[in-house]
């Protein structure tokens, strides 16, 4: 039944994966939402479940528009997700996704503690700590610039999230394809230095003398190259734990990259 303050409806039509968010009835099909001179479109698009922050392209009556436009009675409301692996039909002619910046910085909530990690080897800042409450992260995001990573769609329609990302999958690399997909992230040998998997911190060059101490004996007899976290003091070399995580990385990479030549 409509409100007292309704004033019609608009029809929102979702596009590629954001149906995956909707309930079934409404997949596929245009969604009658009711609409009033206080209802932006966002609250429309997060009242079906979707968060805003998958929506990277918003198209009313065949105009772009932000969320703050106010639907009004038989408004026609094309949504259209933020992922960049979507089907170049599903794309209204001369209106892509918005750019993304080359060097994000990440923040993940507490379910996506082994993503975090997968981040940080591929080099990219990414603050992970299992006891932040809902609102001291949503709060470091918006302080820091950071894009929130997390599964849980009430956290990303927190209207202090400017960017975020919904991950749908248990695994932490098919998450980590899904991120570097969306966002274009450079996951190549090579791209940018690694940062301490555990803490987050840089990593510097180190001297055998340096890191001696700290590092079994075979190992610092072994190998020449070192580096040192600048946070935690953490050492770290090219073992066979390094080659198996960068093995998988690679993995990673090449299915990225599959998926960006289709």
């Amino acid at each position: 039944m409509a409100s007292p303050s309704s004033s019609g409806t608009a029809l929102l039509r979702f596009y590629a994966e954001l149906n995956d968010l909707l309930a079934p009835r409404h997949r596929g099909r245009p969604v009658a939402c009711e609409v009033s001179p206080t209802r932006s479109v966002k609250h429309c698009i997060e009242s079906l479940g979707v968060p805003h922050t998958e929506v990277g392209l918003l198209l009313v009556d065949g105009a772009s528009a932000g969320f703050e436009h106010r639907p009004v009675d038989g408004e026609r409301v094309g949504v259209y997700p933020a992922f960049r692996c979507f089907d170049v039909d599903d794309l209204a002619p001369g209106a892509p996704p918005p750019a993304q910046d080359d060097e994000p910085a990440f923040i993940a909530d507490a379910q996506l503690g082994r993503l975090a990690r997968w981040l940080r080897f591929a080099g990219y800042d990414a603050r992970w700590r299992n006891a932040w409450r809902d609102a001291e992260l949503v709060a470091l995001a918006a302080d820091e610039g950071r894009i929130v990573l997390s599964r849980d769609r009430d956290l990303l329609m927190h209207r202090d999230v400017e960017a975020g990302c919904l991950l749908r999958d248990d695994d932490p690399l098919r998450q980590l394809a899904d991120v570097a997909t969306r966002l274009r992230l450079g996951l190549a040998a090579g791209t940018r230095p690694a940062r301490c998997t555990v803490c987050n911190g840089t990593l510097r060059p180190a001297a055998r003398d340096e890191i001696a101490p700290r590092v079994p004996t075979r190992a610092a007899l072994e190998f020449d190259a070192w580096w040192r976290c600048s946070g935690c003091a953490r050492v770290y070399w090219r073992g066979s734990h390094w080659r198996r995580l960068r093995a998988a990385l690679d993995g990673v990479a090449a299915e990225v990259a599959a998926r960006r030549s289709i």
